[in-house]
């Protein structure tokens, strides 16, 4: 079935705010300025920072939510579903793990390529799936673990790719590997975070704009008040400041004030976070969520892409390897590949049909001859 233009316009949209919001994490992350009492210009390392910034796009959320309930019971015949009476702090738990997850992965991004950290948070079917199985009694099927076993390969493959091409000026070996890591276990958290959802918020009958919302506002305000103590905490050198804390929010700000194109990119992962999100919604409502997963896996084309052109990598034939593995496992983890059997057996069996009928018409017509 053609797809409508609302429905193009949606896939498009989902498509480019999902890669805007990691190019413009890693395009911050990028730039270099001079901070706070005239010290020396250095790399802008703000992960927290910036992860406050992605919940306050998240929190905003909750604002679309509210403004499509409030045109909804202005019709005559009110659509949208009412969720059942339930306690905000039941958001709270999930909250926690966006906030630690996210937080992780923002440190991460600082060390890595930006295309290795969307791939790799691929392996989050992994801990999914076992997580849904422990705690949620679910069964997977043959075909989920088979994802699995896919998707694990795809991940060796691309911390290989990783490995050849990280002797590069921007950043160490090491720095890499850590990088890498600290993706995969940011992924653990985000999984947790998911069968928490499933198991105590959904039940409810939330509208995903309102549980996106509400999460970012426990994790915005929690982590905002966060970077209070953080000020004050050393990290030693695994701190990107001059002071070697754990988050220097005023530094921060003195960069932005110098490099006004921080900023730009700070409000393009902001606002992206939040079309992006309604963007995926929407596409699962209109479309099907199947469609949400293969947008999501191309913008790890468009996100690869982008940085070869924009030099903020190099290429390395693994990582297309890599990703058409891990593309193979979330296809089968997501069930992707049953239409297409389904196609080809029901082409087998049409073909197998036609056979039948012309051996049939050729023996009806040797039988006629031969009277």
């Amino acid at each position: 079935m053609a797809w409508s233009r609302y429905q193009l316009g949606l896939a498009a949209l989902m498509l480019l705010t999902g890669s805007i919001n990691t190019l413009a994490a890693k395009w911050a992350d990028n730039f270099s300025a001079a901070g706070c009492g005239g010290t020396e210009e250095h790399s802008f390392q703000h992960p927290f920072l910036q992860a406050v910034g992605m919940f306050l796009g998240e929190f905003s959320c909750l604002a679309v939510f509210y403004l499509l309930l409030w045109r909804d019971w202005r019709r005559p015949e009110p659509s949208m579903v009412r969720s059942q009476p339930f306690s905000p702090l039941l958001f709270l738990p999930p909250a926690l793990c966006d906030m630690t997850g996210t937080s992780i992965m923002y440190v991460a991004l600082n060390m890595t390529s930006a295309s290795s950290f969307q791939m790799l948070r691929g392996s989050v079917i992994i801990f999914t799936g076992l997580l849904s199985v422990a705690f949620l009694g679910r069964k997977l099927e043959l075909s989920q673990w088979l994802g699995i076993l896919v998707t694990i390969v795809g991940l060796v493959v691309v911390g290989l790719a990783d490995l050849h091409s990280s002797h590069d000026q921007k950043h160490k070996l090491s720095e890499v590997i850590t990088g890498d890591l600290l993706i995969i276990m940011a992924q653990v958290i985000v999984a947790i975070q998911m069968v928490l959802e499933e198991k105590f918020v959904y039940k409810h009958n939330v509208h995903p704009l309102q549980a996106v919302g509400t999460e970012g506002f426990f994790g915005f305000i929690i982590l905002a008040l966060l970077l209070i103590p953080m000020y004050y905490i050393p990290a030693g050198g695994f701190s990107g400041n001059p002071r070697q804390v754990l988050e220097d929010t005023l530094d921060a700000f003195c960069q932005i004030s110098r490099q006004p194109l921080i900023a730009l990119a700070l409000l393009g992962n902001i606002s992206s976070i939040a079309f992006f999100n309604f963007a995926g919604i929407s596409v699962t409502k209109e479309i099907s969520a199947t469609t949400r997963m293969v947008l999501d896996s191309l913008r790890t084309v468009v996100i690869w892409a982008v940085s070869l052109a924009l030099g903020w990598e190099l290429f390395h034939y693994l990582q297309i390897l890599g990703f058409a593995v891990l593309l193979m496992g979330a296809a089968l983890y997501n069930g992707l590949h049953r239409p297409l059997l389904a196609r080809l057996t029901r082409r087998r069996a049409e073909g197998s049909e036609a056979e039948r009928e012309r051996l049939l018409n050729a023996d009806n017509a040797a039988i006629n001859s031969e009277r």
